[in-house]
């Protein structure tokens, strides 16, 4: 698949390890071990492009334009022998397309959290300084068009045979 904007193409297996690259790579690294065993996450990334009111695999669509909504799935199993605690994954905006708000959706007791500085720094909503007319600065929330990434955490640890699924869109420029 390619997306398609003023004669630029990306390729979707691209595009695909982008978001993939950045939900598996910091997933496996949070973790803690709460007993002797080792906990070992198997992160899964899945994509979908809405059209014609239905989900289709992105692996089976030929291209994306303007205004295509892709929904990612981001899903994490445990299969070590012990729990992950304070278990978090981040799925990565790629670039040239925009968060939908209210999309971050996940299992269980979970916090989403957003950054606007390519995975720098989180929070539940990221500020921006904005001048005012008297030449003053004040902090406002950032446009969903600034977000980079979005990261998921969970209250609960991720026990040992259990799986969580995260899931967010986003919408192509």
């Amino acid at each position: 698949m390619k997306i398609k904007k003023h004669m630029r193409t990306l390729p979707v297996v691209a595009l695909s390890l982008l978001v993939l690259g950045s939900a598996g790579a910091f997933a496996q690294k949070r973790f803690m071990v709460l007993s002797t065993g080792r906990p070992e996450v198997k992160v899964q990334l899945a994509a979908f492009v809405e059209r014609d009111k239905a989900l289709v695999p992105v692996e089976k669509v030929s291209m994306v334009v303007p205004g295509d909504v892709l929904d990612w799935t981001i899903t994490s199993a445990n299969e070590g022998n012990a729990a992950a605690i304070d278990y978090k994954a981040v799925g990565h905006i790629p670039e040239g397309m925009t968060f939908v708000a209210g999309s971050a959706k996940a299992d269980g007791s979970v916090n989403a959290l957003y950054s606007i500085d390519k995975g720098k720094s989180f929070s539940t909503q990221p500020m921006i300084e904005e001048k005012q007319a008297d030449g003053s600065v004040k902090q406002v929330p950032a446009p969903v068009s600034m977000y980079t990434d979005v990261r998921y955490e969970w209250s609960d640890p991720l026990v040992q045979g259990a799986k969580l699924s995260a899931s967010y869109k986003v919408r192509v420029n």
